[in-house]
């Protein structure tokens, strides 16, 4: 069962420290067979974004190839025998048989997986696997767990296999892989609703601390002992990339800072309703960014009187849980800066939408409309 609360509410040392494990991406937003846009990705990307904009330390441990093309804060390991990998994102103006999927999504290219010698030898509070394209090895979690107080899992790292003719995403189920008996180990497993059907949530929930978002309905909970539905932030989506990857990033900050898990889940309800109102890897205001860190101080504050037992992470909604929803969510609204970039729309152009970015964090222009993608599209790695 979760005792992550020794990382997060423990006397702290110096700063707690967040381990991002997974490759970054190139990605190439593809709508009526136009690219509409290309931006950095990959969870490492969106997860060290929202990590950096809460200010929390963490070190990431990421692989590309020669032709990365994206500044980042966090240095990657180069190889110079391999490309970084590539995922085109087919979307759909409609709605498809399934009711709910609104893209396509396909590896166009993989750069090496990570290994457990390309992990840092210091021990991290709190470890984060989150591969998006094949990159997290079985041997390479199980290192994770060993230098981590506690992990946290995005699934897609676990299932996700790919189609070897077009690289289209499929996914197997969980009791099929080779991670599944690490499953008592890990802290906490994050699943959107479409890939949580790949396990069995009654069963894993016995073993570890199951959260699976459900976009614009927020996300639900579950541990060994109950389950607790948690409030959405109303959001007009333009991208749903990154938001599951943005919501992580928002609870990982949120426990880092000691909150409840209902609190650190709001926030990372929060993120991922940021994330999806824009194009790509997002851009946040700062001030809406330091509106939140003040939301985030003040009702740490107004909990410090809670009783935790055995240092386990408190999983009831802690009194004033609405109003700090609320809290949020008016900090949501306040106006951006004028030097911040706009969510993008259809009717700005390409110069409108490449602003100033924020100083405390790195984030890239997104390249819309007149793409400069250096390469022909592809459907199958090496062929046009």
């Amino acid at each position: 069962m979760v005792t992550t609360a020794a990382a997060a509410h423990k006397p702290q040392q110096q700063q707690t420290r967040v381990l991002i494990v997974g490759n970054y991406c190139h990605d190439v937003l593809i709508q009526d067979d136009t690219v509409k846009a290309e931006s950095l990705g990959g969870a490492a990307s969106f997860i060290s974004n929202v990590v950096n904009g809460m200010s929390i330390p963490c070190n990431l441990v990421s692989k590309v190839g020669e032709d990365f093309k994206y500044p980042v804060d966090y240095t990657p390991i180069v190889i110079p025998t391999s490309k970084t990998t590539v995922f085109h994102a087919y979307f759909d103006l409609g709605i498809h048989e399934n009711g709910h999927q609104d893209r396509v999504l396909k590896r166009v290219c993989a750069c090496d997986p990570i290994r457990p010698s390309d992990l840092p030898d210091v021990r991290s509070n709190f470890g984060m696997a989150v591969g998006v394209g094949g990159e997290i090895l079985p041997e390479t979690l199980e290192r994770m767990i060993e230098i981590c107080d506690a992990v946290f899992v995005d699934i897609q790292a676990l299932i996700r296999v790919f189609d070897s003719v077009d690289g289209t995403v499929k996914l197997v189920k969980l009791e099929e892989t080779g991670f599944y008996s690490m499953l008592p180990r890990i802290g906490v497993l994050k699943a959107s609703s479409e890939e949580a059907v790949f396990m069995d949530v009654e069963e894993v929930r016995k073993w570890c601390c199951v959260v699976v978002t459900n976009g614009k309905d927020g996300c639900k909970v579950y541990w060994k002992d109950g389950e607790l539905r948690i409030s959405p932030f109303s959001a007009n989506q333009e991208d749903p990339t990154g938001a599951g990857d943005s919501f992580l990033g928002g609870f990982v900050a949120g426990l880092v800072q000691g909150l409840a898990v209902p609190d650190a889940a709001l926030l990372g309800n929060l993120f991922g309703s940021l994330t999806v109102e824009q194009i790509g890897l997002p851009k946040f205001d700062s001030r809406l960014l330091q509106r939140v860190k003040d939301e985030v101080q003040r009702r740490k504050m107004q909990c410090l009187h809670c009783e935790r037992s055995d240092n386990e992470l408190e999983f009831l909604k802690p009194v004033g849980h609405e109003q700090f929803h609320a809290s949020l969510g008016s900090a949501k609204l306040i106006p951006p800066c004028s030097s911040q970039a706009r969510p993008w729309t259809p009717s700005n152009s390409p110069k409108e939408t490449e602003q100033t970015l924020i100083p405390h964090y790195t984030a890239q222009a997104k390249l819309l409309v007149n793409s400069v993608y250096e390469e022909p599209i592809q459907t199958v790695e090496g062929k046009p």
